[in-house]
């Protein structure tokens, strides 16, 4: 494989770095994450290759990713953003709520989150994007700026792992021991 210029491998999509990190944590025996898929209803099906060609959505999903770490049940979405403010209309309500009830029940809801322009990964907690959609329920801004999130949640890569998002559910859980 070639060398890059950047981390973020940039022929690769977010899906894609997020799946081979899931891959390389199973493989450590560190964590069990599987993508959910979207369920679809095909349309139109190719019969000579195979291939569903036109389909749609059969119900709102969840959130992308849903596993366990360390006996610990985790959830999370993976959303990417090209400005450094991030609509919040990118969470869905469905999204939100799962993950309300999933923090509810003790499990570890969050966003990771890929901003392309300065080319870094954030963890961002539950508890922090419920501080950025209750400011927007109130009147705020329907937003929130790369500038306003906690340093501690950046992820740079590190131990060959592409986005070390258990750093973040690390720092998350140690914060919610305070």
């Amino acid at each position: 494989m070639g060398t890059f210029k950047s981390r973020g491998l940039r022929g690769s999509d977010l899906e894609d770095l997020v799946n081979r990190t899931n891959e390389d944590y199973r493989e450590k025996g560190l964590a069990l994450i599987q993508k959910v898929p979207t369920p679809i209803t095909p349309v139109n099906f190719d019969k000579e290759t195979h291939h569903i060609t036109m389909a749609y959505f059969d119900q709102k999903s969840t959130v992308d990713y849903i596993g366990v770490v360390q006996g610990i049940p985790v959830c999370f979405d993976a959303k990417e953003c090209h400005a450094l403010s991030f609509p919040l209309a990118n969470i869905h309500a469905h999204q939100y709520e799962f993950m309300k009830d999933f923090d509810a029940q003790d499990g570890i809801a969050f966003l990771l989150l890929y901003f392309s322009g300065p080319d870094v990964y954030y963890y961002m907690t539950f508890a922090e994007l419920t501080k950025f959609m209750d400011r927007a329920k109130n009147g705020g801004p329907k937003h929130f700026k790369f500038g306003e999130l906690d340093d501690r949640y950046v992820l740079p890569m590190k131990g060959g792992i592409l986005i070390p998002y258990l750093a973040g559910i690390n720092t998350d859980l140690a914060d919610r021991d305070e």
